[in-house]
């Protein structure tokens, strides 16, 4: 019998659970993403500077940046799948803290909540999509980031109709969202044994082998794609903790307006990350690495010179091109380590976390210094830093037939 056979049905049995995860990254993120998209609002309400602006994101991402790779770590070792729901009952803690919190140091400690489920959350999820993949891992990966790039696009339009014209207490009505997730991450938790025992023999290989890279042959390539992480994440920082009051001052757009320009920015990177994990399968990891940070540098450059309808379509361009990044990146550091699953998701969702804090932090600090729209001038030399995919060694394995 061909190995064809099993392998199609481990992919049939393992699709319902990648939709599920897909499904519960959107809800996970569509609450994260509510954080930034309160920012015009709590900035007026609290009389905040754009530095403690910042500070509110540095908070939240890092919470969620130091506790996933330990997270990742355990379960490699001790698979936990239920601690998911315990980390969506966390995001549930803090989305009611941000919707009644009466001070600034409250809002702070509410953020940290969500960021803290966000820790439990990611490094277990990737995992299972992992393992649910039946081979094909970019596209895993893929789906699996389509629906937390959906749901932290759906932020800012959400703040726009909802939040907006009701008021921060407003934010309690998404309580619905997580109370949704739990029960099917309990589901996901449950039908693991569907995609997992199934594709035991397909991974068998993902155990540690003599031929595997160790040493500098893993340490060199994981810091040139934490340096292209970090060009990613910072430009992206720009957009999720700014981009609405760069509108608003430099085009004199409304809050709602300026919200649903958002939405587009962050909507786009929806189709990017299926279009990097799938196109990457099929030419290698490297290529879309290099394509998708280096690609958007024309783009960038343009954009702090142009128009209100060029800065949509452009941001559009460049989120379009830039996104595709992550799942390619991710799937190439997981090659590198294939037996540390947990530990590598963990550390690069919490690298993306902790680096877009402090990312929003220093640019709020410069914001207020040399204004909003300095920031992009500066940003738009970011992606530069794709170069470095050139060094990037080839893996055996990233191209998958």
């Amino acid at each position: 019998m061909s190995v064809n056979v099993p392998a199609d049905a481990v992919r049939r049995a393992a699709m319902p659970v990648l939709v599920a995860l897909s499904v519960t990254h959107f809800l996970n993120d569509m609450i994260q993403s509510l954080i930034p998209a309160v920012y015009p609002i709590i900035k007026d309400a609290y009389a905040l500077d754009f530095g403690q602006i910042g500070i509110i994101t540095l908070t939240f991402q890092i919470s969620a940046s130091l506790l996933q790779p330990l997270v990742g770590l355990y379960t490699d070792r001790h698979p936990l799948p239920y601690s998911m729901v315990a980390g969506m009952g966390f995001t549930l803690v803090g989305l009611i803290g941000l919707a009644y919190a009466g001070s600034y140091p409250l809002l702070l400690v509410a953020a940290a909540c969500v960021g803290i489920g966000s820790s439990i959350f990611h490094p277990e999820a990737t995992r299972m999509a992992r393992k649910a993949s039946g081979g094909r891992h970019g596209f895993a990966q893929g789906l699996f980031q389509v629906g937390g790039q959906t749901g932290g696009a759906i932020g800012p339009l959400l703040a726009a109709f909802i939040i907006v014209p009701n008021g921060q207490s407003s934010l309690a009505w998404f309580s619905v969202a997580a109370l949704m997730a739990m029960p099917l991450i309990a589901w996901t938790a449950s039908h693991r044994a569907l995609a997992v025992p199934a594709a035991h023999k397909a991974h068998a290989h993902e155990a540690p082998r003599p031929d595997a890279p160790t040493g500098w042959r893993v340490a060199f390539p994981l810091t040139i794609l934490i340096l292209l992480l970090l060009s990613k994440t910072a430009y992206t920082a720009s957009f999720t903790s700014f981009y609405t009051f760069y509108l608003i001052e430099k085009f004199d757009l409304s809050v709602q307006t300026s919200q649903m320009m958002l939405f587009l920015f962050l909507v786009s990177a929806a189709a990017g990350v299926v279009f990097g994990g799938m196109l990457g399968d099929r030419i290698g990891r490297n290529k879309i690495i290099w394509f998708s940070i280096l690609g958007a540098l024309p783009f960038s450059l343009l954009l702090p010179h142009v128009g209100l309808v060029w800065t949509g379509i452009l941001t559009v361009i460049i989120n379009l091109i830039m996104s595709s990044a992550f799942a390619a990146i991710l799937v190439y550091a997981i090659e590198l380590m294939p037996h540390r699953i947990g530990l590598i998701g963990g550390f690069f969702y919490g690298l993306v976390f902790g680096l877009g804090g402090l990312a929003a932090a220093a640019l709020g600090v410069f914001a207020d210094s040399h204004g909003i729209d300095a920031v992009y001038h500066v940003c738009a030399y970011l992606p530069a830093f794709g170069l470095l995919a050139w060094f990037l060694p080839s893996l055996r394995g990233a191209r998958v037939s």
